[in-house]
């Protein structure tokens, strides 16, 4: 699995958890959501993403995410 889908499904599994708990727990994990979401949305244009340099320095290879 490449770096760019691991960190597509790490957001996602963030984002649905995330929901999840401001449903059943507290509404204040939707923060946590918004979070995760701005970092999806300046990574795109900035090209930084943490998880994504993590994944690199562990040995992760990166790949086309869409191909």
């Amino acid at each position: 699995m490449s770096i760019e889908r691991i960190v597509f499904a790490v957001a996602g599994f963030m984002v649905m958890l995330s929901l999840a708990l401001s449903h059943f727990w507290d509404p204040n994990w939707l923060w946590f959501t918004a979070f995760v979401g701005l970092n999806l949305f300046q990574s795109a244009f900035t090209g930084f993403c943490p998880l994504a340099k993590i994944l690199k320095a562990a040995g992760s290879k990166p790949g086309s995410a869409f191909s």
